[in-house]
């Protein structure tokens, strides 16, 4: 089962290689820091911010302040509000381009046992969206230390990068639904629906006050989206991430070597 993973995961990366999608998420991560460090650029400012009308932006950045740790707290909303987004295109993409392209049934065709396939394009997605979001944490080191930010300390770089990780991780386990839904919908159109589906669903569930239950709300408040007003989701919130990865993952397996894939 390890050589034909490994197999697979070799497959995967030939296919990564020859695709556009990653220089499109590169792109998109390298926005995300941009965008972050201008926030922080027009806040140090408070006139700056008066004419860019960010004002009220400032009350919401951990600590409330425009030093590192309230940087951080910026960017680990970033890493769980857009990554949402960003990584649930790569894994849309891993799982939706084998329908699209009419490959599915060919890789249903090779000695490669159906876990397996699933299990390395699950790794695949799992690595790239961590790289992604370890060059965020690197933007706003960079941009940080050109802003000349107060309150560095290896204290709050510790936790501020330990933050934006712990948040892209819980972030790109929740995308192994869009996965399962890829591939039951065979192709792209149904997974993207889930995603903007359930992308509207974290904002008005949280709007109501029971974000800190819901699996995809969970990330981003506990990266402060919310405010410091917001309910703080707890161990119970973050088993229902770990729930629905879980059920999610075992599905799809479960969908791949079950269904029929005529196509």
């Amino acid at each position: 089962m390890r050589a034909e993973t490994s197999a697979a995961v070799a497959a995967e990366l030939i296919k990564v290689r020859r695709s556009i999608v990653p220089w499109v998420t590169l792109a998109g991560i390298s926005l995300a820091g941009l965008v972050g460090g201008f926030f922080m650029f027009v806040l140090q400012d408070p006139e700056r911010a008066r004419r860019f009308g960010l004002l009220g932006t400032k009350a919401q950045l951990a600590g409330g302040a425009t030093d590192w740790s309230g940087y951080f707290g910026l960017t680990a909303q970033m890493a769980t509000v857009g990554g949402l987004i960003l990584f649930g295109v790569v894994v849309i993409w891993l799982f939706g381009r084998e329908f699209s392209d009419g490959t599915a049934k060919d890789l249903m065709a090779l000695p490669t046992s159906r876990a397996a396939i699933v299990t390395a394009k699950l790794t695949v997605a799992l690595v790239w969206c961590l790289v992604l979001t370890l060059l965020l944490v690197i933007y706003a080191l960079v941009i940080g230390s050109v802003l000349a930010l107060d309150g560095w300390s290896t204290t709050t770089l510790l936790s501020g990068a330990g933050r934006i990780l712990a948040g892209g991780l819980l972030t790109v386990a929740l995308c192994s639904t869009y996965a399962l839904v890829a591939s039951v919908g065979r192709g792209y159109l149904a997974a993207f629906g889930a995603l903007f589906l359930t992308l509207f669903a974290a904002q008005v569930v949280s709007a109501v006050g029971y974000g800190a239950w819901f699996p995809w709300a969970v990330p981003s408040l506990l990266a402060g989206v919310g405010g410091p007003e917001s309910a703080q989701p707890g161990i119970g919130g973050i088993a229902t991430v770990l729930a629905v990865t879980v059920a999610s993952v075992g599905a799809t397996v479960l969908w791949w070597e079950r269904a029929d894939h005529p196509r």
